[in-house]
């Protein structure tokens, strides 16, 4: 059974000095908007083990570096209240992102600018700037 308890986790990579996020594009029929993986959490899962896996879930990705946690939370109304948690998590470029066909279309790698020109949510968009300063005081 699914939690009113979200995660999102804003993945990133550094590629020759500099820090990529990934986006990922919903499929149309679920809005087709650019977002980072988001999933609920399952009963008895700790937010890690859900974060660990709607990643591999959603990208093919088991390779984590590190966990960054408590980079952002917010609530929404979808339609009860829900609680989101977000992480960021530090991958290698070498990574292959393998996407979920039935949820997503397209990933792409993005610089910080890039990535929140894209992105469709200020929650979203809110986060990313925290995480990025996280990762610039690194």
């Amino acid at each position: 059974m699914r939690l009113p308890i979200q995660i999102e986790a804003i993945l990133f990579n550094r590629t020759n000095g500099k820090i990529q996020y990934l986006l990922l594009k919903r499929i149309s029929r679920r809005g087709g908007f650019w977002q980072p993986i988001t999933g609920g959490l399952e009963e008895g899962e700790t937010k890690i083990e859900a974060l660990r896996r709607e990643i591999r879930e959603e990208t093919g990705i088991k390779d984590i570096i590190k966990i960054i946690e408590d980079v952002h939370y917010h609530e929404f109304l979808d339609p009860h209240l829900v609680k989101e948690y977000v992480f960021g998590v530090e991958v290698s470029s070498d990574e292959k992102v393998i996407l979920d066909e039935r949820e997503h279309s397209e990933f792409k790698w993005c610089s910080f600018q890039e990535a929140l020109n894209l992105a469709e949510y200020e929650e979203y968009r809110d986060a990313l700037k925290k995480l990025d300063r996280i990762l610039s005081h690194v």
